[in-house]
Order: structure tokens, then C-alpha cells, then sequence
């Protein structure tokens, strides 16, 4: 399908010493800096009633109205403390931290650089230069000796130096090889900045496009960009056309879309002819195309829009293909005349065994990829023979492989990435006429690794309510030497991950800052619970709207179900999972908050019922379709209140917990995690470490640079060994 675009820890602050009564308050020792107690937010008496039902919420006042500029001096003083808090507690684990660093580092090779990859008349690829935070990119021209000096058309380095953040965004070479677009993102917001620089010249354009956030797709002979701006409340809901040396006010927005909770996103077809529209929210879409040569041109509807029906298309020699669950909850692949293209003729029907996630066209054959039996499949088809697949087969029971970059229409020798939980990150070239696949590269670790040192697994643990849920789990062959060395008696420490909904799976991929924990006697699993779609479409909408319990019950089953066969014990599960995931963390320590040993939740959507209540944050109306609507639907009000995780807190003991957020995070707000932590630290019965660490200069997706967030996952593993009881010392790490 064509590439389309829809919308899917912190700058050390100083430390604060407030006074008791405030916005905060925490204790001090001799008017010392460093804190001794943990903040306690102040209650503010606030509430709201929906449907006849009425809602305290005393820490509403964490919300900045202001946002996304926050600047009230109460919240500020509040985060401030709580960093306050979390660089204290974490002090003493620094060593362990910085032990931690070290040898995660010492796992990735610092002068990495992709395979390169042909685009037109080009080999282009990135690399990263030992130290170095962020990649250079480089291309030369085909026929070139390696030898010869790549040219170098964008530099990360150069343009994050200064910057407390940088994320580079979308990047797109025009087809003629002369100009680079490319979009950056400096504070973590996700308002990026797109620019053109003229790769013949190397001068940087004057054009600049503020408040983007989509793909950069050229048009017309390459003298024209599609891009996407988005909105005051951080939505994109157009198309827009940027004429090359013309001031950004005089673009022409050639599609806008009326309806709140559907996003838009643009790309080419395969063959470069047309431009792709589509539109949509998480359930529904519709789709227009028009002349990629005059994007001013009439726009041609596939198919109108009707609720539950996604579909998505690509057009090749004058036909019209797509991929839509219109007829089938897994996925069918059908096709049409230019002509009439809302009349669909199938191609390869739904299957209840076989989950169409995806397709690519190529000039003479085209490919499907999917899952049977949770397992990642690739296919490739012949247009006059489209019901017969040559499946491309890989060595192990359980991995994770696709597509990667494939940009020619022409391609014959197709680019594919596998790895499994003890396989490194590989790339391969498949030949299609010969059906070999060809080891290019594979993740190289310095420090050494054994894949055979290693085992994994795939067990099935039994829900609540009957379903088996898929559980993979690694650990080394030796785990219980490891743990007697470290005087740990019983099953040992298990690491419990998931993220569990919009329909994402989360394969069984390799880590290797994941071996931190493994190599102390940890075992690691990825529980496949409903909500993603890792056993097909059913098993998403198994956990979402009214069945979005199922996904925490899976969770919290899954890990009991662990115990059960001997994996871990009680108390010996450590958990973690961030945004969504973050949520089904807050869920599970409400419920069963005795399994775990130490949770760790990462910028955690929380505070799901005021979220879904609140139609001019960012992303909620787009949410409906995922979680319900409360502000509608009594029913979606209750049933969103009874498992949100800021308002089921409850008076009783909760395990060890480490909460992150980005100030500047649109997408799960700071306040969240915030309102979650101070009403934890009021009604909790334990004693137990509570840490919030905010981001102040950064998003969700926390620092950016390699070595930044590396340190930030260090700092992760280093709280969960520390609340584990192994530290270095203890485990003979």
C-alpha cells in the first residue's frame, strides 16, 4: 500500500525545596536542597457530573489550561519537586545506573550504518559515527565504486546541535534525485518544521514549512510537495500543495476533512502517478486519488465512507487494488477498473486462518503479508495467478519478519528484516525468481553474544474466561545457576511486557538492552493479550470498547499464569509497558497489585474517563471509536470510570512503581501521570518507592539520541534490580 501517515527522562531540572502548604509540599532536613519525603499535591475541591453522575477530581488543578504552554507556577513547582524526588531516590543506584549504561552501550556497535538500498539513479543509506547521537545520511550513484566519496545530504548531528531535543520526521528525495525534504521536531511536541535542500548545490532552500506533521511527498515533475499542517489541537485534517520558491501562505489545500475524529494522510502509488488521499479514524476510512502530474486536478472517490468499513488502496497499470475488511473481520484483497472504483471484485478472500494486514505492488508480481497462527507470513503472488503464494519460510518456530525498503516499482530482489527473541536484527535479500534469501547483515554486538547461551519459548496461559493467551518468553539456558549465585531461591525474576491496543501486536523481537535483566537471571516475556492483533482482527476488538477489560485481565492472567507453571512466583513479576500500555499498567496494580515486585509505566494514559470526556485535547475525538464516547453514551461513561486507572486508585498496598511523562507530550498530556502519582501518594497504604520522573524538554517518546534514552532505559533496569533486591553485588551481575 501506498505510504500514508495517520495520527501513531527528562532535562535534569533543578532541585526544588518548597515549603509545607503549597502546590506541594515536601520535607526538608537543615533547608538542605535535596528532599527527604516525597511531595504530596495539594487537593483542590473539584468536581463534574455526566449523565447524573458526579466525579471528584482534587487534582484537576494539575491540568494547565494553558497548555499546550504550561506555564502555571503551581504545576511547575509540583513537577519540579517530584524530579526533585526521583533524582534523589535514584541517587544511590547511580553506580548500578552508570554499570548498566556501560555495558548496554557496550552492546551496540557506535559506527552502525544501514545497508544501502537503490532509489532511481542512487544507493542511499545512514550511518552513525562512534559517540555520535544521531545518523548521517549518504548516497552515491549507482555504478560508483565503494570506494568512492559518498555524498553526504543530511547531517542529524549538525541540525540537534544546540537543541535540548531533536527528531528528525519525515524524509523524502524528489524523484529526479535533485532535492531532499525533510522535517524536525525540536521540543518534543510533534509540531515539526519541513525544509528542502537542494542536494546538487547543497543550499538549503528558503522554503520552510512550519506546523507539519505527515509524509513530504513530491508531485508534479518535482516541483511541488503534499504535505499535511495540523491544527490548534494537534490534528491533521488536509491536504496541502507547496509550490517550490513560494511563500508557505500562498499553498493551496486541495483536501480538507469535516469530521473531528478522522485524520488525513497523503502518498504516492506504486508507479508514482497518482497521489493517494486517505482519510479516517480507527474503524471507518475513506480514500481519493488524483493526477500525482496535477494534484490540482479532479479528485476521484473510491468508495464513500460507512462506519466499520477500513479500507485502503494502491493502483498499478491502470487497476485499482484494496485491501478493506468490508466483507470479512480479517481482510480481503480485491480490485477495480479506474473507471468504477467502488465495484470490488475479490482477489484473495478473508480468511478466519489467515490475517491480511498488509500488501505491496511491484511490476510483475506483488506481495501480502499477514499472520497464520500469530506467525508473521510473506507472500509473494503473481497478478494472473494472485490465489497461489510462494510463502517465503524462515529458520525459527517464532519470529518477527516483513518488508522493509522496497522504494522501486521495479523491484526483483525484495529487502526483508527478521529477528526473534534470540536472533539479532537481520537483513535480507530475497530473489524472487530463484526463492533464496541472501544474509546481508546482521546486528553485531561488541561486547560478545551466544545466541546459544539462550532459550525461548512460546506457552499459552488460560484467561479468566476460557481464552488461551500466547505468552513468549527468553531466558538464558543457565537461569538457575545465575539465580543460586545470586542467593536467589525459587523460580527466579520474570519481566512481564505488553502493550495490548489500536490493534498493535508486539512480536517476539530481539532486545539488547532487554539482556541487562536476562543475563542477572531474569526470564522475559511478552504476553500477546486482546487488544493487539496478534491472533487477528477478532482478538483486537476483543479488547477495545466494551471489552476492553479483557486486555488487563489477560495481563494480570498471563502472569499468573506464569507462576502457575513455574516461570516466577509471586511478587517476583516485574511489569512494564508505556502510553496504552501504560494504562493496562495502572489497571493491573489496581487489580491484583500482590503479583508484582516492580512496575514501571511510561508516559501512562491514565486518566482515560476526563481524556475521553475532554473533545479539545488532541487525539479524543479520533479515541471514541477505541474506547467509547462518554460525553454520548452513559453506558461508555460507566464502563470507562469502572476500570480508568486515576479513578480506581484505592486504599491498599501498591507494588514499587516508576511513572514517566514528557511535559511537552501530546499525545498522553503530562498531567496524567501526574494526577495518577499525587492521588497514589494520598490513598496508597504501603511504604513502598513511588517515583514520577518528568521530562521537561521532550514527548512521548522521552530524550532523543541514542545514548540519551539509552541512559533512560539503563535507569529503568537499574529501579527494578534496586526494588528486586539485585543490585551487582547481589546478583554477581
Amino acid at each position: 500500500m501506498p505510504n500514508q501517515l495517520f495520527s501513531t527522562i527528562f532535562g535534569v531540572a533543578a532541585l526544588v525545596a518548597l515549603s509545607t502548604g503549597g502546590a506541594a509540599a515536601s520535607a526538608q532536613e537543615d533547608n538542605s536542597s535535596v528532599p527527604t519525603s516525597p511531595p504530596i499535591a495539594e487537593k483542590r475541591e473539584h468536581s463534574y457530573t455526566h449523565h447524573g453522575i458526579t466525579i471528584s477530581d482534587p487534582y484537576n488543578w494539575l491540568h494547565d489550561k494553558s497548555y499546550p504552554e504550561v506555564d502555571d507556577e503551581d504545576v511547575l513547582d509540583y513537577v519540579k519537586a517530584e524530579n526533585a524526588w526521583f533524582e534523589a531516590q535514584m541517587e544511590p543506584q547511580a553506580e548500578l545506573t552508570e554499570t548498566l549504561f556501560t555495558e548496554m552501550r557496550a552492546r551496540i556497535k557506535e559506527d552502525e550504518s544501514t545497508v544501502p538500498q537503490r532509489r532511481g539513479e542512487f544507493l542511499y543509506w545512514s550511518e552513525f559515527e562512534e559517540g555520535a547521537q544521531y545518523r548521517k545520511h549518504y548516497r552515491r550513484p549507482l555504478g560508483a565504486p565503494e570506494s568512492a566519496e559518498p555524498q553526504l545530504i543530511l547531517d542529524e548531528n549538525a541540525l540537534a546541535e544546540g537543541q535540548e531535543y531533536f527528531r528528525l520526521g519525515a524524509v523524502s528525495v524528489s524523484k529526479s534525485g535533485r532535492y531532499l525534504a525533510y522535517s524536525t521536531d525540536t521540543d518534543g511536541s510533534e509540531r515539526f518544521t519541513a525544509r528542502i535542500k537542494d542536494l546538487e548545490t547543497g543550499e538549503l532552500l528558503a522554503d520552510e514549512i512550519p506546523e507539519t506533521l505527515s509524509g513530504l511527498t513530491w508531485l508534479a515533475n518535482d516541483t511541488m510537495i503534499a504535505y499535511g499542517k495540523v491544527d490548534d489541537n494537534w490534528r491533521v485534517n488536509n491536504v496541502r500543495l507547496h509550490h517550490i520558491g513560494t511563500p508557505v501562505e500562498d499553498d493551496v489545500e486541495i483536501f480538507t476533512e469535516d469530521d473531528i475524529s478522522f485524520r488525513v494522510g497523503a502518498g504516492l502509488s506504486a508507479q508514482e502517478d497518482y497521489l493517494i488521499i486517505t482519510t479516517g479514524d480507527n474503524e471507518t476510512s475513506e480514500v481519493r486519488f488524483v493526477s500525482a502530474a496535477d494534484p490540482t486536478g479532479e479528485q476521484v472517490l473510491v468508495k464513500e465512507r460507512r462506519k466499520g468499513v477500513e479500507y485502503n488502496v494502491d493502483i498499478r497499470e491502470g487497476e485499482l487494488f484494496v485491501w478493506t475488511n468490508d466483507d470479512h473481520i480479517n481482510f480481503r484483497l480485491a480490485k477495480a477498473d479506474l473507471s468504477s472504483p467502488g465495484d470490488w471484485q475479490t482477489v484473495i478472500a478473508g480468511s478466519d486462518e489467515f490475517y491480511l494486514t498488509d500488501f505491496e505492488l511491484f511490476e510483475t508480481f506483488f506481495v501480502t503479508e499477514g499472520r497464520l497462527d500469530g506467525l508473521d507470513q510473506v507472500q509473494i503472488r503473481t497478478y494472473d495467478m494472485p490465489t497461489s503464494a510462494q510463502a517465503i519460510t524462515f529458520p525459527e518456530p517464532s519470529y518477527d519478519a516483513g518488508l522493509s525498503n522496497n522504494p522501486e516499482y521495479d523491484q526483483t530482489v525484495l529487502r526483508l528484516s527478521y529477528e526473534s527473541m534470540v536472533t539479532p536484527d537481520s537483513v535480507y535479500d530475497y530473489d524472487v525468481a530463484s526463492a533464496s534469501l541472501k544474509l546481508l547483515k546482521q546486528q553485531e554486538i561488541p561486547s560478545g553474544y551466544d545466541a546459544s547461551a539462550y532459550t525461548t519459548e512460546r506457552v499459552t496461559v488460560q484467561a479468566r474466561d476460557g481464552t488461551y493467551i500466547p505468552v513468549s518468553i527468553v531466558m538464558r539456558k543457565d537461569r538457575a545457576e545465575l539465580l543460586e549465585a545470586a542467593g536467589i531461591e525459587g523460580p527466579g525474576p520474570l519481566h512481564l511486557y505488553a502493550y495490548g491496543a489500536y490493534g498493535h501486536a508486539v512480536p517476539p523481537g530481539f532486545s539488547t538492552s532487554r539482556l541487562s535483566l536476562i543475563d542477572r537471571g531474569f526470564a522475559y516475556a511478552i504476553a500477546h493479550i486482546r487488544g493487539g492483533d496478534d491472533l487477528g482482527r477478532r482478538w483486537y476488538l476483543q479488547g477495545k470498547m466494551f471489552e476492553r477489560t479483557n486486555t488487563f485481565n489477560d495481563f494480570v492472567d498471563a502472569g499468573r499464569g506464569l507462576i502457575a507453571q513455574g516461570f516466577t512466583a509471586e511478587g517476583m513479576v516485574t511489569a512494564s509497558g508505556g502510553s496504552a500500555g501504560g494504562e493496562l499498567m495502572g489497571a493491573i496494580v489496581n487489580q491484583d497489585p500482590s503479583q508484582y515486585g516492580a512496575i514501571v509505566a511510561h508516559v501512562p494514559f491514565v486518566d482515560v474517563l476526563n481524556t475521553m470526556l475532554n473533545e479539545e485535547l488532541p487525539l479524543t475525538p479520533g479515541e471514541w471509536q477505541e474506547w467509547g464516547n462518554p460525553i454520548e453514551d452513559k453506558a461508555a461513561f460507566a464502563y470507562i470510570l469502572s476500570y480508568s486507572p486515576y479513578d480506581q486508585v484505592k486504599a491498599q498496598d501498591y507494588p514499587p512503581m516508576l511513572v514517566t511523562a514528557g511535559l511537552n507530550d501530546p499525545r498522553v498530556t503530562y498531567w496524567e501521570p501526574a494526577k495518577w502519582v499525587a492521588r497514589l501518594r494520598d490513598v496508597k497504604t504501603d511504604d513502598n518507592v513511588l517515583l514520577l520522573k518528568t521530562n521537561m524538554g521532550a514527548g512521548h517518546g522521552g530524550q532523543s539520541g541514542r545514548w540519551n534514552s539509552l541512559r533512560e532505559t539503563a535507569e529503568e533496569v537499574a529501579f527494578i534490580l534496586w526494588q528486586m533486591g539485585m543490585t551487582d553485588e547481589q546478583s554477581g551481575g
